[in-house]
């Protein structure tokens, strides 16, 4: 039985500019379920700030939170729809 897919944003902060590469590895992995990106460089405090909107199954959408909050200086938590 196939999962139904769910809507999500997966947002992240980044304090650590040597886990930028990790994160876009990760992201370039789940590329299929990544419907849109917004990325704000916040020089100003060092920080990267990142929003992903995602159409996956939960096990995936979670797999990546959990798997980007794992990185070095990397805050991460997904926000899901309620539909």
């Amino acid at each position: 039985m196939e999962k139904e897919n769910r809507v999500a944003i997966i947002s992240m902060i980044i304090e650590n500019d040597e886990s930028v590469t990790e994160v876009n590895s990760l992201l370039h992995v789940y590329r299929k379920y990544i419907k849109g990106r917004m990325g704000v460089p916040y020089t100003e405090r060092g920080l990267n700030i990142i929003s992903v909107v995602m159409d996956a199954p939960e096990d995936a959408i979670s797999a990546l939170s959990g798997k980007l909050g794992r990185l070095r200086g990397v805050t991460s938590k997904a926000v899901y729809s309620k539909k």
